[in-house]
Formats: structure tokens, sequence, C-alpha cells
């Protein structure tokens, strides 16, 4: 049964709460990131594994991001699960709303080297890179994980912040791509034509997450996000500053562009598979494009921070929820993609049209134009994001 348009996605909480004077301050923030006591090395905190003696873990994710019991919300099926298989009592708590809220709150203990209470906390892939550069990130046991090592996609495998699959386990992915609603425009194939065609002026808007909407740009000049140089970066940017400059674009958003569109308010945009999903279980007329030069592909990743004493379990968490048929029931519930191969033919048992949708289940030639934007160093960071901010007018 697919489950109700949820107003505020998991992905919207992610932007949608973080305004650019915060993106700012959190860059400016990191200024120390690289100083003494802040930057960590396995060899320097290392962590004890009590998971032999203790039966327990406590698990950080977003609101809305695990399967729940329609008739019963404290009932969540998958995790119940695990808990009655393993024996392992899981602390499950909604306490990430926004990656730099939360780097705030694990900051000080991570960077002194001091256990934070989690055992998996679960990050965007730029925010997993930020706490992996810093040392601040346990590695997992690939022995200990075969379900990951067989089922993970693999457009998800050697991601320039994790090479050797060894610290990130994506959680959930999405895409971001073009959407646009065909009782007001009409179709549309590339982001040139989102930026420059005259009948959209004024009816588009773009994404404030840099990564997502930077991304798509510099695919549409023929770039590589996952590999590109500053030159490649302002060009694409200048491409942005013109479609601004000219009215094309009406503003930048978070995930609120969704009710917009809904409503016809705009024709298009740039935007995230998850929410399009779920506007057009509600309209079909609403659409989600893959551009002809490429789609961005982000992940929500399970992470196991340093001092964490109950990594064992985790490893076992992390790979019953890459078990085709776990991965499929919650696929079902959040409308993400999901990263484990196998789950979509376990998904045909329980709704053959989610099944059948390529923004859950992108197909290869779907997989084969997306890419995961470039893990950025500290002076990147702060040089990108502040450079975006000025174009978008934030």
């Amino acid at each position: 049964m697919r489950t109700p348009f949820r107003p505020l996605s998991r992905r919207g909480l992610l932007t949608g709460t973080l305004g650019s004077a915060a993106l700012l301050a959190a860059g400016g923030s990191l200024a120390g990131c690289g100083t003494k006591g802040a930057q960590q090395t396995e060899a320097g905190c290392v962590s004890e594994d009590l998971s032999g003696t203790e039966k327990k873990l406590a698990f950080s994710n977003w609101p809305q991001y695990m399967d729940v019991d329609e008739k019963d919300e404290s009932k969540r099926p998958t995790l119940d699960a695990f808990i009655a298989r393993s024996g392992i009592q899981v602390t499950y708590t909604e306490d990430v709303n926004d990656n730099n809220e939360f780097f705030g709150k694990v900051q000080n203990q991570l960077a002194g080297c001091q256990a934070t209470g989690r055992d998996i906390m679960v990050l965007t892939d730029w925010m997993a890179a930020r706490m992996i550069r810093l040392g601040w990130i346990q590695k997992l046991d690939p022995a200990k994980m075969p379900n990951v090592a067989s089922n993970l996609l693999p457009s998800l495998r050697g991601r320039s912040f994790d090479k050797d699959n060894q610290l990130a386990v994506p959680w959930q992915s999405g895409l971001a791509g073009i959407a646009y609603n065909g009782a007001v425009a009409k179709e549309l194939r590339t982001v040139d034509e989102l930026l420059t065609r005259s009948d959209l002026k004024g009816k588009v808007t773009a994404l404030s997450e840099m990564r997502d909407t930077m991304g798509l740009l510099l695919q549409s000049n023929g770039h590589d996000p996952s590999n590109f140089t500053a030159a490649q970066f302002d060009d694409a940017l200048n491409k942005l500053k013109k479609a601004v400059d000219s009215g094309q674009i009406r503003k930048f958003t978070g995930n609120d562009y969704a009710p917009d569109l809904a409503k016809g308010d705009i024709a298009a945009c740039v935007g995230w598979s998850g929410d399009v999903i779920q506007l057009g279980f509600e309209d079909e007329k609403i659409k989600f494009v893959v551009p002809e030069s490429g789609v961005m592909l982000w992940s929500d990743n399970m992470l196991v921070p340093n001092k964490a004493t109950h990594k064992g379990n985790a490893e076992q968490l992390i790979d019953y929820y890459y078990e085709p048929a776990v991965a499929a029931q919650l696929a079902a519930y959040v409308n993400y993609i999901c990263p484990v191969q196998g789950a979509q033919a376990e998904m045909e048992k329980i709704d053959p049209d989610l099944a059948a949708n390529p923004l859950i289940f992108p197909d290869d030639a779907m997989l084969s134009k997306a890419k995961v934007f470039m893990a950025l160093d500290e002076k990147q960071e702060r040089e990108y994001e502040g450079k975006f901010q000025q174009v978008i007018g934030a």
C-alpha cells in the first residue's frame, strides 16, 4: 500500500530548515577544524567494542525515515523484527533534523575523542565526507556485512569520500533532477531548457542546496560533478547567474517548491525524486525528469562514530537492512531510492507499482547518468558555498 503524501519529507528537512546564513556560518565555524584536537586518527582515538557482552545499540536517524505500522505508530516493523531476531535492544531516536545542526550536537565530543552516546548516525554524503575527513568515523568490517558486500548498488560503491566502502553505508538515496507540472508546462528534457525557455520565464525555482543545483549545471556544461575544477565550477555558476539576472529563476528553495509545483504556481524546477514521487501519486501530470546531461545522486549514510562501543551490533543492523526483503519493506514506506540490489523483486510482492517506479528502483540507463558530487576539502567548501550564496541572493 502506498504511503500518504507527507508534506515535510526527510529531504525537505535537510534544507528547508536551514537558511543560507546558517550554511555560511557553519562553513565559517569549520575554519578551525584542522586545529589541534579536532582532527583524530585511528591510532590516536581507539574505540572499544563491547558488542560481545552488551546486546544494545543506539541509532540516530531523521524523522519519517523508518517504516511504521499503519495501525500502531509505536511499532516499527523492520526494526522490531531485527530486535526479535538478534536479541539486540535498539534505542531508536529521530534526532537528526539538519546536518549542520547535528554536527553542532556532536562536534565537541568527537573533536575530543569522546563518546556521543550513539552507535549509528545517519548523515548526508557531504557531512559524512566532512566527518570522515576529520577522522571521526570508525572503519567497518566488510566480512561482518556480507549482504552489503553483495547487494550495495554498483553506483554507490567507491565514492570519493569512501573509496574502500568501509566507512559509510547508504541508508537511502535519492536523485536531484528536473520536475515539471504538465498542466502548465510542456515537457522538459534538459537543464538548458529549464534555464532559457521563454514560456518558463519567472516560473522556475532551483534548489538552495549547492551540490544539487550546481551538480546539474556542471553536467549540463559537459563536466563531471564528481571530479571538476574551480574553473568548471565558475563556468557553471556564470550560467546560473545569467538565469537569475534574466528573471528566468523566480527563487531558490528547500522542499517548499513542492506545494507550488502541485498548484501550478511554478511550472518547473530543480527538485528531488522523493518529493516528486509523492506529488505524482496525487497528480499524474507532475513528472520527474532525468536531464539528458545527467542527474545527481545523493545518499544518507549509516556511520559509526568514534568511541561508539557497539560497532559489532551496528554492523549486524546495517547488514540486516541490506537483506532485499527488509530493504523492500523500508522502501515501500519512505519512497526514496533503495540502495539494495534484489529489493525490487521483493517489492513486487508488496506493491507492483512501486516496484516498477524508476525513482525507487532506477534502471541501469538512469544510474549510468547519475553522479555523486565531489567530496570537498574545507577551503573548497567555504569558497564554493560562498560563491553560490552570492549568486542566489541569500
